[in-house]
């Protein structure tokens, strides 16, 4: 991937619904050399999709919460059994392996406190094998981007 890959990237993550033709413009390319940039960005998977950032409190999810969960043993199964299911439940919007003292941390959405007890009583907690949830609500965001910083 090159600097021009890249450009057309940070342009793509700031407005994916751009014309091939104001996406050109942008990066300093024509048209047909850049719509062929972006098929090969799309062909190797660099590009994954496109997708609506859609106001979580408006579709009716105005909660975000991040659990961090601790597993009580670090084998192949239970970790499996751990990732698996978090992959079937809908609240959880992302998932990442941490070092340190929590082993995972989630980011859900839910609609209310109450939601958020059911959640954690009838999706996590019959996984099994955790250790420790540990839960922090968010009540404001100061910064989110989907752009990535400019590389040098």
């Amino acid at each position: 991937m090159d600097a021009k890959d890249r450009q057309i990237i940070r342009a793509l993550q700031g407005d994916g619904r751009m014309t091939n033709q104001d996406l050109a413009d942008t990066v300093n390319l024509s048209p047909s050399p850049c719509l062929r940039r972006l098929r090969n960005l799309e062909n190797s998977g660099a590009i994954r999709g496109f997708m609506a950032d859609v106001d979580a409190s408006a579709y009716g999810l105005p909660i975000t919460v991040f659990v961090r969960i601790r597993l009580e043993r670090h084998n192949e199964e239970d970790v499996q059994r751990f990732e698996r299911h978090v992959q079937t439940i809908h609240e959880i919007l992302e998932c990442h392996v941490l070092t340190g003292a929590m082993d995972y941390q989630l980011r859900v959405v839910v609609s209310d406190l109450e939601a958020y007890e059911t959640f954690i009583r009838t999706r996590i907690h019959p996984i099994g094998g955790i250790a420790s949830i540990d839960t922090s609500f968010v009540y404001g965001t100061v910064k989110k981007t989907a752009v990535f910083p400019q590389l040098d």
